[in-house]
């Protein structure tokens, strides 16, 4: 994505949480379980694969429960599927735990964040796929990942840096506190 239409994309986003269009994921997901866990992170993995930036501020976790580690591999997976490597699977399913918290959420009624669903939150209106697409875990996370290949230098950025740029998020710093999660989780599954 070149610099000029990443600063139009991030200027219409500025806009639109500017006149309350977006009312975030935090928002939608208002009511869910509290983060445990989360604390300072002091230590800095620096020129390690999965983290190679070190971690940006606190650090949250959450337990998974069957169905979300089932959806941490079937991201995994699509990243393998599209020949990337394992930090594309961390910032996707740092993305995914910002946004749905690992879960491939539906129509969520008055908590909606408009007509966002799936694991990465992602719209219909906004041309990511159908919701039948969206909600396929598989189809979800090759869509962010083609947004993600798209972002110039992306393997370089730090972690909260490239997810907003594919997502367009209202809370673009958001995404940070699950780095170390997220690199966990695949340290521990992408060979399995």
């Amino acid at each position: 994505m070149n610099t000029m239409l990443r600063k139009s994309v991030l200027g219409i986003a500025g806009l639109a949480f500017t006149g309350g269009i977006f009312a975030g994921p935090i928002a939608a997901h208002a009511d869910a379980a509290p983060v445990q866990g989360s604390k300072p992170v002091a230590v800095s993995v620096q020129g390690d694969k999965l983290i190679p930036h070190g971690v940006q501020g606190a650090q949250s976790h959450i337990d998974l429960n069957d169905e979300q580690l089932a959806n941490a591999k079937a991201i995994i997976a699509a990243t393998k599927k599209a020949g990337l490597p394992e930090r594309a699977a961390v910032i996707s399913i740092a993305t995914s735990l910002q946004e749905s918290k690992l879960e491939n959420l539906g129509h969520l009624g008055d908590r909606n964040d408009h007509d966002s669903l799936g694991l990465f939150q992602q719209r219909p209106s906004s041309g990511w796929g159908t919701p039948e697409q969206i909600t396929d875990p598989e189809y979800s996370t090759l869509a962010f990942l083609k947004g993600l290949k798209q972002v110039d230098g992306w393997q370089d950025m730090p972690l909260t840096e490239a997810a907003q740029t594919v997502q367009v998020s209202a809370y673009p710093d958001a995404y940070a506190q699950w780095e170390q999660q997220a690199a966990d989780i695949v340290a521990h599954n992408w060979n399995s």
